[in-house]
Order: structure tokens, then sequence, then C-alpha cells
């Protein structure tokens, strides 16, 4: 870390945000930008990005002006759980539906914190299940099952 730096969680959040933004916009730079009326494909991401690194630099700039506690160990049983969690939703979505992968990736994901609750994790589940359903089903129509072919549906 930089020694002039007095909040290393701020400094190190920062430049991950700078790195993540100029990266996605890097990797949108072919698609066409269109307008604010006719979006183009790069539109959004190049938005959404350029608003990561503007809360990334402030977050730099921030770590040199307050200062802050130092950063804690590594959480690689967090890590591993919402990767895992994230994987196993994108691999089952189609094959079991969303009534399935969609309760299992909050439910493993919130087992990776300290303070898992098997009611509020069953409970957000739920909410977060119909909620989805609501919005990505009946609301845009994205084409995701509701139960999947692995139920004959």
């Amino acid at each position: 870390m930089n020694p002039m730096a007095h909040n290393a969680k701020d400094f190190w959040t920062g430049v991950i945000y700078v790195a993540i933004g100029t990266a996605a916009i890097f990797l949108s730079r072919d698609y066409g930008m269109g307008t604010a009326v006719k979006m183009g494909p790069a539109y959004f991401p190049t938005i959404l990005s350029s608003l990561l690194i503007l809360i990334g630099t402030i977050s730099i700039i921030r770590s040199f002006l307050k200062p802050g506690t130092p950063i804690g160990s590594f959480a690689i049983k967090g890590l591993v759980l919402v990767a895992l969690a994230t994987l196993l939703f994108g691999f089952i979505v189609r094959g079991a539906g969303m009534v399935i992968a969609l309760p299992l990736m909050i439910i493993i994901s919130a087992f990776a914190s300290t303070r898992f609750s098997w009611k509020y994790s069953l409970a957000l589940a739920a909410g977060v299940t119909v909620f989805c359903i609501l919005i990505f089903q009946v609301g845009l129509g994205v084409p995701l099952p509701i139960l999947g072919s692995w139920f004959g549906y």
C-alpha cells in the first residue's frame, strides 16, 4: 500500500473499482455507443463503468484524507462460497428453473456470512425468488424457466 494513504480499505477498494471500470470500458470499445435516445450496446456499460471509475477515484482520494482501520484477514470461505453459488446458478438455471436455482444461490451465498441464520436465509430466498420471477418473467419477459426441463417443463 502507498505509505501516504491513511485508509488501506478505501485505497484498495478504489484501485479495484478503477481497474474494473477501465477494463469494462476497454472491452466495450468495439460496440456502437448510440445516443441517449437510441442507446447502442456500449452505452450502458460505458456509463456504468464511468461511474465506477468516478467512485473509485473518490475512494482513492478519500483514503489519503480520512484515517481508517487496517485491512483484516482474507475471507476465503466467503469468496469460494459466493463464487460457487454464482457458478451453480449459471449451470442449473435452465435445467432446474428459477424456483430451484435462485434459492440455492441465495442460501449458499448466505452461508458465507459469519452471521448465517436458516430462518433469515430461507425468508430472503423466498422473497427474492418471488421478486425475480415477477420482475424478470412477468414484467420483462426474460426467457428463463420458472421450472426447468429437468422437471418436464
